[in-house]
């Protein structure tokens, strides 16, 4: 117990910090030296670990990474963000044109790579139209973390909860998705407030269309498949196994290498995951008593509200992943365990909106645009902390 105990502990010291002071060792290789760690100390056995390793959330998160990598490679996201932006003659209608892009691509095709293909390309828009860059940069990382919540395949931990609950797709889809719309108007509207000088009373602009490379034949491949599968996301069929399959089905070409596919593969993402669903077995094994469960059951955590703050806090501080995986355990004793899967997805990644360091996409966008501009940790939380607070209240009100 006191082994499980301390190994939980500090693996969670590190995801909290990022790195292990002194050491090269970064969020993953915490995760692979504290499950290697569950295993010699004897608090798991080698069949229990490899048993604990949820190969659903993996396949899943694989597959769509495969699927991402194409529409990526073919030029696709970069094509709609051209096209869109191309037709918005005002400020507030390319603020407005930005937020929606990243938050509807977001929800489908996960909320980091939204941040990878954006940044750029809405870096050099403004940077040509000479507007102050920073309010759109905060719109593509916002946007894209609120429309992420909308389904499973929004992002990471929306994949891990979907696993784990199996609530089907529409049902998480029309439960969470009236909340991420309300909040990518809100995200709108608080930036063009706080920001307003960028936006009232200035006059009309006009943009040039981006140069995009697209890869035809990839190009209509790739999206074909991908609107087939979020058919079949809706009609009920297995999330995992038709993402996977779609994946599988992309990789058959005689036009782009595989290695180029390969490249755009998170695999230290995947290397986390499974080291993290070792190490919260063993805490599940050795320390969840009944004194434990008590305890817990004390929090109140059946109330929506009481719910969501826990998961906001412990989501800053540890990152949404961990976070949901230290409340797998306690979700199956609630009364209503898919009110409560869903309470979880919808505030662990409205959260990650708090601070630059809530999301990983918060910091995709500031490490990408950092030689051109500069985002204080300040300057972010004039809309971060606001947009937090509405869009988890607009989120406790419709799940309640």
């Amino acid at each position: 117990m006191i082994a499980a105990l301390l190994i939980f502990l500090g693996t969670y010291i590190v995801l909290t910090i990022g790195r292990l002071p002194g050491f090269r060792i970064d969020r993953t290789g915490a995760a692979i030296i504290g499950a290697s760690l569950m295993i010699a100390f004897r608090v798991l056995t080698m069949d229990e670990a490899i048993r604990s390793i949820n190969h659903e959330t993996l396949i899943l998160l694989f597959g769509m990474m495969i699927v991402v990598a194409n529409l990526r490679l073919s030029g696709f996201f970069a094509m709609v963000s051209a096209w869109v932006v191309e037709h918005t003659h005002h400020p507030l209608a390319l603020l407005a044109a930005i937020v929606l892009v990243s938050g509807i691509l977001s929800a489908f095709f996960v909320n980091d790579t939204m941040c990878l293909v954006l940044t750029p390309l809405v870096l050099d828009i403004v940077t040509r139209l000479r507007r102050n860059p920073i309010p759109y940069l905060l719109a593509v990382a916002m946007a894209a973390n609120i429309g992420s919540a909308a389904t499973i395949t929004g992002n990471p931990q929306n994949m891990m909860i979907g696993t784990f609950s199996q609530i089907p797709y529409r049902t998480f889809a029309a439960a969470i998705g009236p909340i991420s719309a309300i909040g990518l108007i809100l995200t709108v509207g608080l930036i063009a407030m706080i920001y307003r000088r960028e936006f009232i009373d200035v006059p009309r602009i006009d943009i040039e269309k981006p140069r995009v490379r697209v890869n035809t034949a990839l190009l209509w491949k790739s999206v074909a498949a991908a609107g087939v599968m979020i058919i079949l996301f809706f009609l009920g069929f297995s999330v995992s196994k038709v993402a996977v399959v779609t994946g599988a089905i992309l990789l058959i070409t005689r036009r782009v290498k595989p290695e180029k596919v390969y490249r755009e593969i998170d695999w230290s993402l995947l290397v986390l995951f499974a080291g993290l669903f070792v190490i919260i077995a063993g805490v599940e094994k050795t320390l969840l008593t009944g004194d434990i469960l008590i305890l817990v059951k004390r929090l109140q955590l059946d109330r929506t509200g009481v719910l969501t703050v826990w998961s906001a806090i412990l989501s800053n501080l540890v990152s949404n992943v961990p976070a949901v995986l230290v409340f797998k355990p306690f979700i199956s004793t609630l009364r209503d365990p898919q009110h409560a899967w869903l309470t979880l997805a919808m505030s662990s990644t409205l959260a990650g909106n708090l601070t630059v360091l809530g999301s990983i996409a918060n910091l995709i966008v500031i490490e990408r645009s950092r030689r051109t501009i500069k985002i204080s940790f300040f300057e972010y939380l004039k809309v971060g902390v606001p947009l937090t607070l509405l869009t988890l209240w607009v989120g406790v009100l419709f799940l309640s």
